[in-house]
């Protein structure tokens, strides 16, 4: 078993607090197979909420794949809540999620639609879409522009 963290960095103006909307965000990876190393050529997505069983175990993990091409099964679930990437953050690497992972390995991430922010000043709660690589909004209570952009991300041992 291995702890993966994926690590979020932006420029963030004039909000904080990006984190996905719901519990049940589906977090969209391409994995890597340990046994054959051999990557999914369409992102997979990761739930909080879903629960397969392991074949030949009593476990469950959020996410279960048998490779197709080695045929291993491995697994992959989300350990605690995501971590909110606060205006303090902003412009450098910060932890928002991880992952214990069994025989797979996350390789790539891609944040799509479905997350969540605040303004700074204001607390102005915003939907945002992050599927563009940026966003950009104005907060009419602060009569600011507001914008998430420079999105990058890596995926490093816990």
């Amino acid at each position: 078993m291995v702890k993966l963290n994926l690590q979020f960095q932006a420029e963030l103006t004039n909000v904080t607090n990006v984190v996905p909307a719901d519990a049940d965000y589906a977090w969209n990876f391409k994995v890597k197979c340990n046994s054959c190393h051999e990557v999914t050529p369409n992102f997979i997505t990761i739930s909080a909420e879903d629960n397969s069983s392991i074949s030949g175990s009593r476990g469950e993990a959020n996410f279960v794949m048998r490779c197709k091409f080695c045929k291993r099964e491995s697994s992959a679930s989300i350990e605690g809540s995501p971590k909110p990437y606060t205006a303090d953050d902003s412009g450098s690497m910060a932890t928002i999620l991880s992952l214990e992972c069994r025989g797979l390995e996350p390789v790539e991430f891609e944040p799509r639609d479905g997350w969540k922010a605040e303004g700074v000043e204001s607390g102005t709660a915003f939907e945002i879409d992050l599927t563009e690589g940026e966003w950009y909004d104005y907060d009419e209570k602060a009569s600011d522009e507001v914008s998430i952009t420079e999105i990058k991300h890596q995926i490093v041992r816990g």
